[in-house]
């Protein structure tokens, strides 16, 4: 009997548990195993962090759930190691409990993702909270909860997270001084039209932003910039993204900000047997751009891995679609919101949707990603291929 080939998915944000899911529709369980490992129990929505953290419930959802009638096997553990060369993983319990362990592989997705990045400014990690993940945006709900009118919450960081934070906290607690610290222009990312519009929420929910203007260190108690101190009870931390250390630390190649280096079916290019997805992996978009660190350029990378690994496995054909961008959908609160339309390359158009009905196309694209995630199997063919042996290696061609 063919020993199953062993598949290991670490990490189960938007990517990871896309891609696990997509690889049970397009393969037989007699012939793979497939192991997806994460700490946490519940799948994350992290475009509503900021919702999170203004102190609104989240519906939950469990893996278990999730992947329930799938032969996705859930794993709940926190990745500590990988060894490329010996094709294992290490981890141990999320509590610290129990002893360490290795889980051998012969294919690795690795999709663990990215945390936010205090890009070494002074006190930003004592001091500031972030959103980048459900226990900062906890830790957040309950500062913010305990908040008395009049003070001040400042958020540094002008783009999409920033000012989806900024509005939500300025919405649901009209009672605070929010204000946004922002390195250049307020919505300078977006068309005329979209920063007009951005500008009116603002206005409306009496949002202080603070310009061309860059924090350069955290106190307890304010923000400093070369304009002066800006008074803060709260410092959001909002201006970009780190990918996971773990990649660099292994023999994988990886660029220069620790992303892991793929070709156009997201396998690694120095090991065959591992591919990167959604914010841990450098993908070239259109015009060789490097695709921005979200939910709308890892989705696709999974897909495309997923793809390409059954493709290998079964003698299939590879996948040739490359990713591209279509609109920015952004939240201003629960009332307003701005979908901004960008050329493939992510540059902004002139068109953008407003008001209510942007705020509600938004709503149904968040909730269109978690469907996507919560049902992995729905919408693909229901044939599974069987697979042939050993996939197909680097310079071979699938048929």
């Amino acid at each position: 009997m063919q020993q199953q080939h062993r598949i290991i998915v670490i990490g189960a944000g938007y990517t990871g548990a896309s891609a696990a899911g997509r690889l049970a529709r397009r393969l037989r369980n007699e012939d793979v195993s497939i192991t997806l490992v994460n700490a946490e129990p519940d799948f994350v929505e992290r475009v509503r962090m900021h919702q999170l953290a203004a102190g609104q419930d989240l519906r939950p959802r469990p893996f278990r759930e999730m992947f329930a009638g799938t032969d996705v096997q859930l794993r709940l553990a926190k990745v500590t190691g990988i060894d490329v060369d010996h094709r294992t993983v290490s981890v141990t319990d999320p509590n610290g409990a129990g002893e360490p362990e290795d889980l051998e592989y012969d294919t690795l997705v690795y999709a663990l993702g990215s945390a936010w990045n205090a890009h070494a400014v002074p006190g930003a990690a004592e001091h500031a909270h972030d959103i980048a993940g459900r226990p900062g945006a906890l830790r957040l709900r309950d500062r913010l909860a305990a908040l008395a009118p009049g003070e001040p919450v400042v958020v540094v960081g002008g783009g999409l997270t920033g000012v989806e934070a900024a509005t939500e906290i300025a919405e649901t607690r009209p009672d605070l001084d929010v204000a946004l610290v922002a390195r250049g222009a307020l919505g300078d990312w977006l068309s005329p039209k979209g920063a007009r519009h951005l500008r009116k929420v603002f206005a409306g929910l009496k949002i202080t932003a603070h310009e061309h203007t860059v924090a350069t260190a955290v106190e307890a108690d304010h923000v400093t910039t070369a304009e002066g101190d800006i008074p803060a009870a709260i410092t959001v931390w909002t201006t970009g993204f780190a990918v996971h250390p773990i990649a660099r630390a292994t023999a994988l190649e990886t660029a220069d900000n620790g992303q892991i280096v793929v070709d156009a079916t997201m396998r690694s290019a120095s090991h065959p047997d591992v591919y990167a997805i959604g914010d841990a992996a450098l993908v070239a978009g259109p015009g060789d751009k490097p695709l921005r660190m979200s939910c709308a350029s890892g989705v696709p990378t999974a897909w495309q891995a997923a793809d390409a690994i059954a493709a290998r496995l079964t003698g299939g054909k590879l996948p040739t679609i490359s990713a591209r961008y279509f609109n920015q959908c952004v939240s201003l609160g629960r009332k307003e919101g701005l979908i901004q339309y960008v050329t493939a390359d992510d540059r902004a158009a002139s068109a953008a949707l407003t008001g209510r009905l942007a705020a509600f196309y938004k709503e149904l694209v968040c909730k269109g990603a978690a469907w996507g995630v919560a049902n992995p199997t729905m919408g693909l063919p229901t044939r599974r291929r069987r697979a042939t042996g050993e996939p197909v290696r680097a310079g071979a061609t699938a048929a």
